[in-house]
């Protein structure tokens, strides 16, 4: 008979997975939880982002598989162990919601808190229609409701349903730009106001970076890489080839407003940041993320020129891909990454340790702003 697979040595809540689909093999191991919030299972299409969702909500079962969460041991093919997906308390979000039609929004959600596993107190379900913002949709039918609208009441069910974690599963991805801003600030309250665990499964960076916490990089069914958010974003190793963005998602501080050029000041390690206004107090930390394209690098500080952002910096390491190379930076604490051609680093001469100016010229702003 086949030799049974050795466990990976994962400690805490974690998910381990293997199964094989025709010809793709699914082949996954990361931690799940231990103090991170918000975990994001990262990858291309196709690299098995809802095969892993499926089998932790109980919806399939793998060849092998072994998953712990709240300490709980859900699914342990090897000793035969797989709590029935009810029995779980995992509240599911798919991107096409799988709201009931011919029940109202209120219904819809009451479905959830009636199948809840140890049931909250009724007036959770206030504070659910309060943090989402669904009063005044309650006795409408999902037809009647956009795409925003239906994604607020399916997160309104999975919370009522008292779970353990949350499964969001590409919850955004069947909407347009207007009502995927439309719904982002609840999922940041969401993430700011409950204590629940979630696995966001995306392909969109801009999501990821702006909600999670852990970050774990899927493809073609394995686990590539896996750690903080930050670390993750940052190794040039992981750039090439894949759908992963280079640059660099960092944490700054408000230190001022300029209200009459509706600008923000931000300290970033020992530099400030100019950026488009922020509507936060002075001293709030908020998220950021500065795209390698959007960084350009100079010799000497460059005299007269429109960019607001001219950073002093060092080279920490290069690497050559292509007709391109990525130069990641050192500013003080906090790294950065630069796409430049191979023919400009041949030209500048760069090398690491070398002092540098990074001229970055746009900033995405967004992310969970705390104080």
């Amino acid at each position: 008979c086949a030799p049974r697979p050795r466990r990976a040595r994962l400690m805490g809540d974690h998910v381990q997975l293997r199964h094989t689909l025709g010809a793709f093999r699914l082949d996954a191991a990361f931690e799940f939880g231990d103090g991170a919030q918000v975990t994001a299972l990262f990858g291309p299409s196709g690299s098995g982002k809802s095969t892993v969702i499926n089998a932790i909500a109980g919806l399939f079962r793998p060849e092998f598989g072994r998953v712990v969460l709240g300490g709980e041991t859900l699914l342990d093919t090897e000793r035969g162990l797989s709590v029935p997906a009810r029995a779980r308390r995992v509240g599911v979000v798919f991107q096409d919601t799988r709201l009931f039609p011919h029940l109202t929004v209120k219904a819809n959600l009451l479905y959830g808190w009636h199948r809840a596993s140890g049931k909250s107190d009724p007036r959770g379900i206030d504070a659910v229609i309060a943090l989402l913002a669904l009063e005044r949709l309650l006795d409408r039918r999902p037809r009647t409701l956009s795409g925003g609208e239906k994604s607020r009441v399916a997160l309104g069910r999975a919370l009522l349903m008292n779970p353990r974690a949350l499964l969001l599963d590409e919850p955004l991805a069947a909407l347009d730009a207007a009502r995927k801003a439309e719904i982002l600030p609840y999922l940041d309250r969401l993430v700011r106001e409950t204590k629940i665990p979630m696995l966001y499964v995306s392909h969109s960076l801009d999501e990821v970076a702006r909600l999670a916490d852990r970050m774990v990089l899927i493809e073609k069914g394995r686990v590539i890489a896996q750690g903080s958010l930050f670390e993750v974003t940052q190794r040039l190793d992981l750039i090439a080839g894949k759908e992963l963005l280079p640059g660099a998602v960092l944490e700054a501080r408000i230190a001022g407003h300029d209200e009459p050029h509706g600008l923000t000041d931000l300290i970033l390690a020992t530099e400030r940041l100019i950026v488009p206004h922020i509507d936060r107090p002075v001293g709030d930390t908020v998220r950021i993320r500065i795209d390698a394209p959007d960084v350009m690098l100079a010799l000497s500080r460059p005299e007269g020129v429109s960019a607001n952002n001219i950073l002093s910096a060092s080279i920490a390491a290069i690497e050559e891909t292509g007709a391109h190379a990525d130069v990641q930076l050192a500013l003080g604490d906090a790294p950065l990454i630069a796409r430049i051609t191979r023919r400009s680093l041949d030209r500048m001469g760069l090398k690491p340790g070398m002092p540098i100016f990074a001229v970055i010229k746009s900033v995405t702003v967004g992310g969970r702003e705390h104080s």
